[in-house]
């Protein structure tokens, strides 16, 4: 199966499922709300702090968010911090290369809100490569669109990438010059029509759901506070997907391990899982309809 087949078939399934009129309206939602596709529609340099003065993480990001409060962009700064930091006990946003993504998805009154920080020394944000952060692009995003951060991470991200466009952000002499540099971030949808979202992360809901099933009444209460925290991040045709599968057999993420689907045991096309290796999208298999997301190599 090509490349182009691969994508028209995740394409099909997924309009299949969610309802062509429905597909079409939360892409047209996001269209509208990204039709500005800069970084700078929604960064000003009076967001930016060049040198942060904290050196732990919950310090700076309340540092961003007096930022935020000042500019009138955020007014429950409390609340907000508060998501902010349960987010993070769930699972680290420093994305790797000294680059935080702290972020919450809370009423701001607008659309988004950004507030960048650098730190010279650089800040412990439990990094997976186990190195200090010395950039943080905090979001906060407005509840009437969800799934919004996954689009907003996936254009950071692109960028981020680049280990060209990472050095002039650290290379940045001051504020002026580090917002010319975040300016040239695009925040564009994909043109490939397939689900952006973190597939950690609806694995890990998946887990969550299960152990909800199993754990006493004691650890209910925090274990849902930890499914509400995932499912503020993803689209809600995504999660609707997700609860039907829950539903019907179980479980809906199924990791593809060498070719193969571990949730029905059938090939997937090559081109489908060639994309899927290394990848933190999400696919959709097409025999069993399932989430599928790269296996996790076991240690040696």
């Amino acid at each position: 199966m090509t490349r182009m087949n691969v994508k028209t078939t995740r394409k099909s399934a997924i309009k299949c499922f969610l309802g062509k009129k429905f597909y079409a309206k939360i892409k047209k939602k996001m269209r509208n709300l990204l039709k500005s596709s800069y970084f700078s529609d929604y960064l000003k340099p009076s967001q930016i702090i060049f040198d942060l003065k904290s050196k732990a993480k919950v310090q700076a990001i309340e540092e961003l968010l007096d930022v935020l409060h000042k500019e009138k962009l955020i007014k429950n700064k409390k609340l907000i911090l508060t998501r902010i930091i349960d987010r993070e006990r769930l699972e680290s946003t420093a994305i790797g290369e000294k680059v935080a993504l702290p972020h919450a998805r809370v009423d701001t009154g607008g659309d988004i809100a950004i507030a960048v920080g650098k730190s010279e020394k650089g800040i412990d944000f439990d990094s997976l490569d186990n190195k200090k952060v010395h950039l943080i692009i905090l979001v906060v995003w407005n509840p009437s669109i969800p799934g919004l951060f996954n689009h907003l991470f996936a254009g950071i991200a692109r960028f981020l990438s680049r280990p060209g466009f990472r050095q002039r952000i650290f290379e940045a002499k001051d504020k002026n010059e580090l917002y010319n540099v975040l300016s040239e971030i695009e925040l564009r949808l994909p043109q490939e029509d397939k689900i952006i979202s973190r597939a950690s992360l609806l694995k890990k809901l998946q887990e969550i759901e299960i152990k909800k099933k199993k754990a006493p009444k004691s650890q209910q209460k925090d274990l849902q506070k930890q499914a509400d925290l995932i499912r503020e991040e993803l689209d809600y045709a995504l999660l609707t997907r997700f609860d039907k599968l829950m539903e019907r057999y179980g479980f809906a993420v199924a990791e593809v391990d060498r070719g193969v689907c571990q949730g029905c045991n059938i090939n997937v096309a090559t081109g489908m899982s060639s994309a899927i290796e290394g990848s933190n999208d999400i696919y959709v298999c097409e025999n069993c309809g399932k989430f599928l997301i790269a296996s996790k190599k076991k240690k040696k």
